[in-house]
């Protein structure tokens, strides 16, 4: 493969993998209604490239902070 081949598909998916370990973080930092919920969430995330996208629009507003209940 050539060099600029390599650069071009690294800086395309760098900000996906940003934003899946960020949802992680967030899935991490959260209490839901069951462990099997935030399992769920999880393994939805993990999803290539649609996965953070997914826990964006349906589960980021399920899942209540610490000391925020």
């Amino acid at each position: 493969m050539e060099l600029k081949t390599i650069t071009t598909f690294i800086a395309m998916t760098i900000p996906f993998l940003l934003l899946t370990v960020w949802m992680l973080v967030d899935i991490s930092i959260k209490h839901f209604k069951s462990p099997g919920e935030k399992a769920a969430w999880w393994l939805i995330t993990l999803l290539p490239f649609i996965g953070w996208f997914i826990y964006l629009i349906f589960g980021f507003r399920r899942g209540k902070k610490p000391g925020k209940e």
